[in-house]
Order: C-alpha cells, then sequence, then structure tokens
C-alpha cells in the first residue's frame, strides 16, 4: 500500500512530505486569545543571514501582528535575532518590520474583512516548507473574558474526567 503524494513528476512519501513542513515556532496565547475565523499562509521576504537564524529556530511572534499598509501585508514586532556565526552586522533591527507576500486577490480579501469592527490578524506559526520559510496568521477575533474562563472551566473538568477514568 503505498501512501505517496504526486507533485508533478516528484512522488513524495508521506515521511518525506511531513519533513518539508516543519514547524519552527507557534504563538500559542494567539489561540488562547483570539477566535480564529479564517487562515492565510504567506511568504516573509528575509535577508540571508534572517533566514539562516530563523531555520535554527531563533524567532519570537509572540506580541506580534499583521498589519495591511497602502495594499500590502507587513509582520510587526517579530524578533528575529542575529545569526550567531554571521560575525558583526552594522545596523541590523532584531526587531524590523517584515512584508509578507500575498496574492493581490488574498490582500482584497483581507482589507475588506479587516474593516469590521472587531476584527485582527494575528500571526499563528513560522514553519518551513519545501525550503521556504512561511507565516500562517489568521484572521481573528479578540475573546472576552468570561469566554476564556469557560475555556479554563471546560479544560479542568475534562482533565478530571480524564484522571477518573484512568484510575478505573
Amino acid at each position: 500500500m503505498d501512501f505517496g503524494i504526486e507533485l508533478g513528476q516528484f512522488s513524495l512519501s508521506v515521511f518525506n512530505y511531513i519533513l518539508m513542513l516543519s514547524v519552527i515556532t507557534k504563538n500559542k496565547r494567539a489561540y488562547f486569545d483570539y477566535e480564529i475565523l479564517e487562515k492565510y499562509e504567506a511568504g516573509l521576504v528575509l535577508d540571508g543571514q534572517e533566514v539562516k537564524s530563523i531555520k535554527t529556530g531563533h524567532i519570537s511572534i509572540n506580541g506580534s501582528f499583521v498589519t495591511l499598509k497602502s495594499s500590502e501585508c507587513w509582520l510587526i514586532g517579530a524578533t528575529v535575532p542575529p545569526y550567531k556565526m554571521a560575525g558583526r552586522l552594522i545596523g541590523y533591527e532584531p526587531g524590523r518590520s517584515r512584508k509578507l507576500l500575498l496574492h493581490r486577490r488574498e490582500i482584497d480579501s483581507l482589507i475588506g474583512q479587516t474593516k469590521q469592527k472587531g476584527l485582527t490578524l494575528v500571526p499563528l506559526e513560522v514553519y518551513t516548507k519545501g525550503g521556504k520559510i512561511k507565516l500562517k496568521f489568521g484572521l481573528a477575533r479578540g475573546k472576552k473574558k468570561y469566554e476564556k474562563r469557560e475555556i479554563i472551566k471546560k479544560r479542568e473538568t475534562d482533565k478530571k474526567i480524564r484522571e477518573a477514568m484512568k484510575a478505573m
């Protein structure tokens, strides 16, 4: 039984396909603070040493956000420390804004959707896909405090039920 994936003239096994998609970092707090309505994938415009730094796992997207400026998407507040092996980098800014690569129709859709009250764009994870670094971000609505409390309460009851079932 072959679980291969056909990609044009190339055939990949499921194992190789999973290796191609390796998650570098996740923004777990975003899933707690926001209700994710829709997810998007975008490429990042990076310098050469930033790519090496990110591939070694040195990126922080906690507290960052995606914004739309003059029909372009930007990742604001993400921190990419300098690559250790690159030597001294004069004028390098770890927290600079980085442009996101999206299709025009996706950007137009995002512009229309973010004009609705209470919707924002939140980065969810950074991963590699076929050697390229991608950002998954979501169109999200902020959760109210009582919604967060309900989630915590549900988690605790589920945990108690699992423990009770385990003890039996």
